[in-house]
């Protein structure tokens, strides 16, 4: 659905960009500081007035855990533990095996950041097979400690809640002096941007590793086994493509992914429960902005697109 942005409020609106074919606002997203590179793959914040009244239903696939402070709006999600509704607080998302569908009510305004993989166990010591298709309202890493609470609300601008969502982890960080994800992680991660049709016994051989330590540390890092995470990596780039938020100039290569089209539409009938065909039909405003955040940073993590350059679906 197109998303009626509120004109009583268009003195606070701060969107990123739109996409460029069907004109559905993006998340301002971006690389987390240096210092906090090695564990956060992405700083997200979505910054959306909407029309009093105004359901948006969707959903989400995270390839990472994501952290998402949420205000303005009432989410309503069906994850592991059935259909739950959220509001105005901190929550913890687990990767997914498969789409969770999600509904807000009301103004979209959300802030937060993706974990690299492995970083969840190097931060808090839990597995994210514990946190698979799961939803823990949880401030694990203190975003609403008492000097920064007052910036989670739609008065400050998406670049003030990152910076504060840094500030957060920079407390947490010089106070428990947590280590680097597992570099075994950090390589298989950059694999599945890179070339997710690599079988996992070539990668364990690659890395100098066994099978068996190259699933057990898969497992716990991002929640499902290699080849499933190898298999969801080529339908959400499928699935960017199909929501225009991918560069068209890759759109032969991944496609050639996939053995021939019965290959394709049961992969991703597999994640997304419906055809390529029926996904395309409709517009899915939170899947892509979801999508379009992921898409630059693989982009950039490959050097396909410099940091702050402008994308080629914008």
């Amino acid at each position: 659905m197109e998303i009626p942005v509120d004109p009583g409020v268009i003195a606070t609106r701060r969107l990123a960009a739109v996409t460029r074919d069907g004109g559905q606002p993006l998340s301002e997203n971006r690389r987390a500081a240096d210092d906090l590179d090695p564990w956060i793959g992405r700083l997200v914040a979505a910054k959306i007035p909407t029309m009093p009244d105004t359901v948006i239903s969707c959903g989400m696939v995270n390839d990472l855990a994501y952290v998402r402070s949420i205000f303005g709006a009432r989410w309503t999600a069906t994850s592991k533990e059935g259909r739950k509704q959220y509001e105005d607080q901190v929550l913890l998302f687990g990767p997914h095996s498969k789409f969770m569908p999600l509904t807000c009510e009301g103004h979209v305004f959300s802030a937060g950041f993706g974990l690299r993989a492995g970083a969840l166990f190097a931060l808090t010591g839990r597995s994210c097979a514990d946190m698979l298709d799961r939803i823990a309202p949880e401030d694990t890493f203190g975003l609403l400690q008492d000097d920064l609470r007052e910036i989670h609300s739609g008065d400050h601008s998406p670049a003030e809640w990152t910076l504060a969502m840094e500030e957060a982890m920079r407390r947490f960080i010089a106070k428990n002096d947590p280590p680097p994800p597992d570099p075994v992680s950090t390589a298989f991660e950059l694999q599945a941007f890179r070339d997710p049709n690599i079988s996992p016994a070539d990668f364990a051989e690659e890395q100098g590793i066994a099978l068996r330590t190259l699933e057990r540390t898969v497992r716990r890092d991002f929640g499902i086994p290699p080849k499933r995470v190898l298999r969801r990596a080529r339908a959400l780039d499928l699935a960017a493509l199909l929501c225009g938020v991918a560069d068209d100039a890759e759109e032969d290569e991944l496609m050639l992914r996939y053995f021939d089209q019965s290959h394709l539409i049961r992969e991703f009938s597999a994640f997304f429960g419906v055809t390529p065909k029926k996904f395309r039909s409709k517009p899915r405003p939170l899947l892509t902005i979801v999508l379009e955040q992921r898409q630059a940073r693989r982009l950039e993590e490959l050097g396909r697109l410099d940091e702050g350059a402008k994308r080629p679906w914008i």
